[in-house]
């Protein structure tokens, strides 16, 4: 019998015993706090990048749409610009993002948006045919007709962020960021590059 009780008193104060108890409790919550944060990192390194990749091009559709004409050296002038915007997400870790802008002429005919004149990474073939907001066609208030000789602006910016500490979570280990923007030309209907379209369809505004 006194085994016995002496036995249940061992496991009882076994049960009673706290000490330890603080350094468990840390071993189990360090490893999920510490995938918390760097998974925050990562997430906000990648959110910047993404805002970064919109910027480079909106500011590349803007540069461009600013002139009457461009040449390759205006062009490469503006992607050199754009570049900077990235820093200082523009190094071995992290490549230049591949930009492409081009000129698009909206058929008054059809609303249907066809490449004039494509440069960059990957330029579109012309008279290829580019999907646009309804919005971007201007049309007559009276008629609804599509207005003639309008030309728009476009740009694609993409650009692959790889987390630099591998996959946590929903993050992979490489996602490709990507974004478009629209310009109006601001001197003239449309910008010539070097000479496309033709001036004949193109008046000063």
């Amino acid at each position: 019998m006194k085994r016995r009780i002496r036995g249940c008193s061992v496991i009882a104060a076994f049960f009673r015993d706290c000490r330890g108890i603080a350094a468990t409790e840390f071993a189990v919550i360090v490893p999920i706090m510490l995938v918390l944060l760097f998974s925050t990192v990562e997430v906000c390194s990648g959110l910047a990048v993404d805002r970064k990749v919109s910027l480079v091009a909106r500011t590349i559709a803007n540069l461009t749409s600013q002139g009457a004409s461009a040449s390759d050296t205006d062009l490469t002038n503006f992607f050199g610009a754009a570049n900077l915007i990235m820093v200082p997400y523009v190094q071995p870790a992290y490549p230049a993002p591949n930009m492409t802008i081009s000129e698009l002429y909206i058929d008054p005919s059809s609303g249907i948006a066809r490449v004039q004149w494509s440069v960059g990474s990957a330029p579109r073939s012309i008279s290829s045919q580019v999907p646009i907001p309804q919005s971007m066609i201007a049309t007559d208030p009276t008629t609804h007709a599509i207005i003639a000789n309008q030309y728009i602006i476009f740009s694609e910016v993409n650009t692959v962020y790889t987390p630099s500490l591998g996959s946590f979570g929903t993050m992979t280990a490489a996602i490709t960021l990507s974004d478009v923007a629209y310009a109006l030309p601001r001197q003239s209907t449309c910008v010539f590059y070097p000479s496309t379209p033709s001036p004949a369809t193109c008046p000063t505004s």
